[in-house]
């Protein structure tokens, strides 16, 4: 999941108007599981801005490596649990149906 592509899928998921139709309770988790993923991903690139991880970070392959793995760290994070957002956005979903 590209990060464009993923942020416009957790948008559509999660873009349910009250009273409107609702998404399946398979898809609210994985929105919310992937908005979760997002967010790990940012604060991983934030955490990483003065230094690579792989590298200097000076190179355009140092850092599309260093982006690569933020962004695979951040899902897998997000799968075993990450923060516990996932379950909390998906509850708050879940009430407004």
């Amino acid at each position: 999941m590209n990060d464009l592509s993923g942020r416009l899928e957790v948008q559509q998921a999660l873009s349910i108007p009250p009273g409107g139709q609702t998404k399946n309770s398979a898809q609210i988790r994985q929105a919310s599981q992937q908005f979760e993923a997002i967010l790990l991903t940012q604060i991983l690139s934030m955490a990483s801005e003065n230094g690579g991880w792989l590298g200097s970070g000076d190179d355009s392959a140092s850092g599309c490596a260093t982006g690569l793995a933020e962004q695979q760290l951040g899902t897998m994070l997000a799968e075993k649990g990450g923060i516990g957002l996932a379950p909390l956005i998906a509850q708050g979903l879940e009430a407004r149906k």
